[in-house]
């Protein structure tokens, strides 16, 4: 794996220097709760069971543990009866009145030594007066939820033909020691150039240049774009669960 770069060390010279170490993959098991507890906490809702992001940044939503029998109270009080919360684990039993309404199989992948990043020339960072542009492209490319404040979760990142917005790719989720590529997406009228690809790679760049690792979720279903990412050089790691689930009515 790649290694985190070393800090900048005004130590003697022959002193040894320290090296941040490898980040865990055990927060990737709940990469929400880790984000929404760590680096994105300046955005979350909720209290020390579950947390969210605001309804116009992001539907990811996380528990402390599905294990607390306080947990299905406090979920309802923050996002009320009758609404929708990301679904717990198939293994856990839901109580009386919830509903499980969707179930989407999905992989999550980790970059390797093999992932050649590099920064992209001609990719401009996009931000807050690019979110109609943005939103255009999510219209007509559908590569998943982004919403009128999403661009806050990290940077985003777009290559643009005659002015319009054809290509993008960002930041998510960022579970300690990881960041999580996403919205990555191209318009349907200039496929098959490998403008995302390029997108992937300068965003895995920077990410590293942070000093954090980049990783990303893909559904399993979509057999191209996971053996895409794989032969850029990220592995699966996991299979996982995408899904929602009601919370009971009034």
């Amino acid at each position: 794996m790649n290694a985190v770069p070393a800090p900048t060390s005004h130590a003697p010279a022959g002193a040894p220097v320290a090296v941040a170490p490898e980040p865990s993959e055990e927060v990737l098991d709940d990469a929400r709760w880790s984000s929404l507890t760590g680096a994105h906490a300046h955005l979350a809702e909720g209290n020390e069971l579950v947390r969210r992001y605001p309804v116009d940044v992001s539907p990811f939503a996380a528990v402390r543990s599905w294990e607390d029998p306080d947990v299905w109270d406090a979920v309802v009080d923050l996002v009320g009866h009758g609404a929708e919360f990301p679904t717990p684990p198939e293994s856990v039993t839901l109580p009386a009145g919830w509903e499980r309404l969707m179930l989407l199989d999905g992989v999550q992948l980790v970059d390797t030594d093999r992932l050649a990043a590099r920064p992209d020339e001609e990719a401009v960072e996009l931000g807050a007066a690019d979110v109609p542009d943005m939103l255009d492209l999510v219209e007509r490319s559908r590569p998943g939820p982004f919403l009128p404040r999403t661009y806050l979760m990290g940077r985003y990142v777009g290559l643009r033909r005659e002015g319009r917005l054809v290509a993008m790719a960002g930041e998510r989720l960022q579970p300690e020691g990881w960041t999580e590529i996403s919205a990555v997406t191209t318009d349907p009228a200039h496929r098959g150039q490998g403008l995302a690809t390029r997108l992937v790679l300068d965003v895995a760049h920077h990410v590293r240049a942070r000093g954090a690792r980049p990783m990303l979720h893909a559904a399993a279903g979509n057999v191209h774009a996971v053996r895409l990412y794989e032969r850029l050089g990220f592995r699966v790691r996991t299979h996982t669960t995408f899904g929602v689930v009601r919370t009971p009515r009034p």
